[in-house]
């Protein structure tokens, strides 16, 4: 992915990435979506759809909060208040257990609900504002939002469909035969198919 250095370029860039991620999600079966069966964010562990949607979940609202506290003149704690950056694992955790009780589609819903949210914010900024300078240590605005956003739905997007991949012969398939196929009579014989022995 290249690195968005402009604002309709990082516009573009969560836009294609979320649309990526959900064809993803929505394709995933329903039966499946709260599993653990899917490379989790620590090393080997494993998670579901629905914890990893709740993960994208918290980190959006995350950077709709410090988009909030910026706009207002608030310090921010980064990543999150009572959080170091060296506790990420423990912050993830705390964002599955902050939607574990929402059903597939709301999650779908709020992740949705949430990026829309990020856009609009972004829209509304300049591209001075978004990229004209440091805004957390050497990171610019612009690109705070792109790692939050953009390149995890990127990341979630290539995991989920590795996952699916890997379901494949796991469910049955349904296959529509004609009425007439569940006849008495002999089955064809290789003459009749067109086809000879050898």
């Amino acid at each position: 992915m290249v690195v968005p250095a402009h604002k309709d370029e990082l516009r573009a860039a969560i836009d294609h990435s979320f649309d990526a991620l959900m064809s993803e999600l929505r394709a995933a079966p329903r039966s499946q979506v709260w599993r653990a069966s899917l490379d989790g964010h620590a090393k080997d562990s494993v998670m579901s759809l629905s914890t990893l949607v709740a993960y994208l979940i918290g980190w959006n609202t995350l950077v709709l909060k410090w988009l909030a506290y910026s706009d207002a003149g608030r310090a921010i704690d980064f990543p999150e208040t009572g959080y170091k950056w060296s506790q990420l694992d423990h912050l993830a955790q705390k964002f599955y257990a902050d939607y574990a009780d929402l059903d597939y589609q709301i999650l779908l819903s709020s992740l949705d609900t949430a990026k829309t949210q990020i856009v609009e914010q972004l829209t509304a900024r300049s591209n001075a504002q978004l990229y004209g300078g440091p805004w957390y240590g050497k990171h610019t605005l612009g690109r705070m939002i792109q790692l939050n956003t953009a390149a995890p739905y990127k990341n979630a997007a290539a995991r989920v469909r590795r996952w699916r991949k890997t379901q494949t012969g796991r469910y049955p398939t349904i296959c529509l035969l004609p009425r007439d196929a569940f006849t008495t009579t002999a089955p064809p014989s290789r003459t009749e198919l067109g086809t000879t022995a050898k």
